[in-house]
């Protein structure tokens, strides 16, 4: 197993990195720097992680849990929405310490076993200054082919009988969502996030609002809406993403309606790469 060649230390954080939060008694996120780590299970009892973070991060992920679930409780599997680096920037650390399985949907397979690398991230997107210096994020795939199995095709997540995970493609093929229809918690991956990613100002204080997939990485637009409509339609509760704070209540129903109501001009950059537009 390894790292993607170009996996490093991004020296990008905010104020919450550091974070554990509660949103459910069983369902707590961690902030890594800029990126959100979903814990899903009761404290010192059998629990499934969401995601492996910021590279080199390895040992604060493996710490934060083991203060949460026990020092020798590892999680029955590692579920990753899709392969961007801050989403997989420490999971080999994290399979040597707990050789877990991992789970992914098939279409982010060729991104984890070292077949294939992401499109490098658009620089000449607009946005902020995030989206700017993009170029120095890790793009090439990681190889964790070992242990990485696909998700069920029926919708079921290993491990948690409640949960099904959600296709959303548009910010990478195989992104999934998962959601818990009895409460109506929904881990929404960058598919849906609650903070402006390619603004540096916002990433740092965490300014909190309803925003699109970050400008740099989304490479299917049209997808990308579709993505967030087939969530709206959920009627979340409680909204986990995978970057800023979790939401909930009328502020998130506004947000995601308002979002969508104005799509093109709040979350499809004027230009870009992959720019989508109703003309095309």
């Amino acid at each position: 197993m390894e790292q993607s060649k170009d996996n490093k230390i991004i020296p990008m954080t905010s104020v919450d990195s550091g974070k554990l939060r509660e949103v459910t008694p069983d369902v707590a996120y961690y902030t890594n720097q800029i990126v959100n780590l979903i814990m899903i299970g009761n404290p010192g009892g059998d629990w499934v992680l969401v995601d492996a973070g910021m590279p080199k991060s390895g040992k604060e992920i493996i710490k934060v849990a083991q203060q949460r679930f026990g020092e020798n409780n590892s999680p029955k599997a590692i579920i990753l929405t899709h392969g961007h680096f801050d989403h997989v920037g420490s999971i080999v650390d994290l399979i040597e310490k707990w050789n877990v399985p991992v789970y992914a949907h098939s279409l982010e397979s060729t991104f984890l076993t070292g077949m294939e690398s992401y499109p490098q991230p658009d620089t000449s997107v607009e946005g902020g200054v995030l989206a700017k210096i993009s170029s120095v994020y890790p793009h090439e795939p990681i190889n964790i082919s070992e242990v990485l199995q696909q998700l069920p095709d029926n919708g079921e997540v290993p491990y948690l009988i409640d949960w099904e995970w959600i296709h959303v493609p548009g910010h990478s093929p195989g992104q999934v969502a998962l959601y818990r229809e009895r409460d109506g918690v929904l881990i929404s991956a960058d598919a849906l996030i609650t903070v402006k990613q390619d603004s540096l100002y916002k990433v740092l204080i965490q300014k909190e609002e309803i925003c699109g997939p970050p400008v740099y990485l989304t490479t299917n637009w049209s997808q990308a809406r579709e993505s967030v409509e087939k969530l709206a339609a959920l009627n979340p509760q409680i909204l986990v993403p995978g970057h800023g704070t979790a939401m909930s209540g009328p502020e998130l129903k506004s947000g995601i309606e308002h979002l969508l109501a104005n799509w093109e001009e709040e979350a499809v950059p004027s230009h870009g790469r992959w720019v989508w537009t109703k003309d095309l």
